[in-house]
């Protein structure tokens, strides 16, 4: 039988992680899994007390709204007023989505389709590839840059994109970001923002900024939102969500933030495709920001212990690499001996050799090859426990 959108997808070489971490878990190995990253931490208390008192009240039960209820785009528009300093009509400038990958990939059909050309970062998150893909554009995979040269990755990906702007036919109109970036842990500043949004606006291109580690940073480092640069409105919208901010990874709530031709297209989108997250989802969310506004810099101090807690324990056994200044992952290089395996074969040596599940970059498009990705998703004993067995296994190093 013959499908027609997933007859071209490659397999998802993260099950291949997933099934040596089952077996070795079943033959009563303790592996530890720095592989997938699933927040382990909880959502707040606040949230998930207000879900339990919406979810007993039967007028909750009914359908909700696909843009999602009013009082919840208000929140995320206080927010975006009190975290960056922007402002945003709730009314035609917020959109409630399932998540940023449905979010995300419902954008894409109405921004894009067949004879379209959409540019997208390599390595990259999956969806970020994917979602073009799946509304029928050919995607042009741009080199982040990271590990290429001595340039910072942000520079060199800035000239890459013109590059692949200057060389695509048609010429694109998209052009997909997401920093602090998944997974090589890039990151930029507001300047770099300024640059591509006053190159968006000159061109006519759209520019979809995927906001997933907004808050999550360290040393210093203040991630900037793309509205916060003057007349980004013009051309671009963002993706907020609520699943490492606020550690409710399995809630899906998530809004996209920006131009309103682009929210009210998604939202007209959406009344045909869905009704909304289940509405004390959308309650318990509104809570979170307004009463738990500090609950992400709690997460955000775990995730920087745990941070340096794998990569000084990395460097001690002799595995470079610099610490990320965003992200809840380390983005480490294949050490050079065994380099030749490639990140597959690497990743699935180390869950076999070493009870420790990674990442293989691969598995983030061909620019990903070489590294493999650690999510920081154990706690700094169980990390520990992992690089002493990771000492263990790599003996060349």
């Amino acid at each position: 039988m013959e499908f027609r959108r997933i007859n071209g997808l490659p397999p998802y070489v993260f099950t291949v992680i997933n099934d040596l971490k089952l077996q070795a878990r079943r033959a009563g190995r303790d592996v530890i899994d720095l592989g997938f990253g699933n927040p382990d931490i909880p959502s707040p208390d606040v949230a998930v007390e207000k879900l339990a008192e919406a979810a007993h009240n039967p007028r909750n039960h009914r359908y909700s709204s696909s843009a999602g209820i009013p009082k919840l785009r208000r929140a995320v528009a206080d927010l975006y007023l009190r975290r960056f300093g922007v402002e945003v009509d709730p009314d035609r400038e917020v959109v409630t989505t399932i998540g940023a990958k449905e979010g995300l990939s419902h954008l894409m059909w109405v921004l894009v389709g067949p004879g379209d050309t959409a540019l997208v970062p390599s390595p990259s998150y999956p969806i970020h590839i994917y979602a073009p893909l799946f509304a029928g554009a050919d995607v042009r995979q741009v080199p982040l840059g990271v590990g290429q040269d001595d340039a910072p990755a942000e520079e060199t990906f800035f000239g890459n994109l013109m590059e692949a702007w200057e060389n695509a036919w048609p010429k694109p109109r998209v052009i997909v970001l997401s920093f602090p970036h998944n997974p090589t842990t890039a990151c930029v500043d507001l300047a770099w923002m300024r640059r591509i949004v006053d190159f968006a606006r000159e061109h006519d291109v759209v520019l979809v900024h995927d906001f997933a580690y907004s808050d999550t940073a360290f040393d210093g480092y203040q991630p900037p939102s793309i509205l916060q640069v003057p007349g980004a409105n013009d051309v671009a919208v963002e993706f907020y969500t609520l699943t490492k901010s606020f550690s409710m990874a399995g809630w899906r709530v998530a809004f996209m933030v920006g131009n309103a031709q682009l929210v009210q297209a998604l939202i007209k989108l959406k009344s045909y495709l869905d009704y909304g997250t289940f509405q004390p989802i959308q309650i318990a969310a509104i809570v979170a920001m307004n009463e738990a506004p500090d609950y992400p810099k709690l997460v955000n101090e775990i995730y920087q212990s745990r941070r340096d807690a794998l990569c000084d324990g990395l460097s001690r056994i002799g595995w470079e690499m610099p610490k990320p200044r965003g992200t809840m992952f380390v983005w480490a290089p294949v050490p050079e001996p065994y380099r030749e395996m490639g990140s597959l074969e690497f990743s699935k040596l180390l869950v076999t050799e070493a009870d420790v599940a990674t990442s293989p970059g691969i598995g983030f498009g061909p620019g990903g090859d070489g590294y493999v990705r650690f999510a920081l998703i154990e706690n700094e004993q169980r990390i520990a426990q992992g690089v002493r067995s990771l000492k263990r296994a790599l003996t060349k190093l």
